[in-house]
């Protein structure tokens, strides 16, 4: 039997200039959004649901574990890329900028953290949570950089694609036996 993970990216944020990313709440849209994620994810019914500790993926997190009636896991190394000290880019800027954190993964490109850095700390999280619960499917709440961070080195996929291909929120489905993508879906 082949094992699925459900790995989600958070729900639309409230976007504040004079925040880091890392500080934001969810839009009234977002937990909208969040609500129909829910209502989709029911049919892939997770046993452990667990998130970053980041605001707008505990509360996306939080939206689900109502609806699919889970507790919360909260693992610190499910944040995303480190890069708190970033200031406001606009849309082009931001992704030329991850473009360029995906084309040179040694290089520290943005922030704090370079993109194998990031994916060692995300991967070794989310193998220890797969190992730590070998029966069960796990759904994670996190970050579009580090969920196509390692979705592309299971599957070979381009991370930059994965990234620009996954929604606010969105969700990929990744058979870990076959090291395939089954689904990526968006919810609006």
């Amino acid at each position: 039997m082949n094992r699925q993970l459900i790995l989600v990216k958070h729900s639309l944020p409230a976007i504040n200039k004079d925040q880091p990313a890392r500080e934001w709440l969810l839009s009234e849209e977002g937990r909208a959004r969040a609500a129909r994620l829910a209502e989709r994810l029911i049919h892939d019914q997770p046993d452990i649901l667990a998130t970053s500790p980041e605001p707008k993926a505990k509360e996306t997190a939080e939206i689900l574990a109502g609806r699919l009636g889970l507790p919360i896991q909260v693992l610190d190394d499910l944040h995303e890329h480190e890069r708190g000290s970033v200031p406001y880019f606009s849309k082009p800027e931001f992704e030329s900028a991850i473009h360029e954190f995906f084309e040179k993964p040694e290089t520290l490109v943005l922030g704090s953290e370079t993109a194998d850095q990031a994916h060692e700390r995300f991967s070794k999280a989310v193998h220890s949570l797969l190992s730590l619960n070998e029966r069960s499917r796990i759904a994670i709440v996190s970050h579009g950089t580090v969920i196509s961070l390692f979705v592309s080195r299971i599957t070979g996929r381009s991370g930059f694609q994965i990234w620009t291909e996954l929604g606010l929120p969105g969700f990929i489905i990744l058979d870990i036996g076959s090291k395939s993508l089954v689904d990526l879906e968006n919810i609006y």
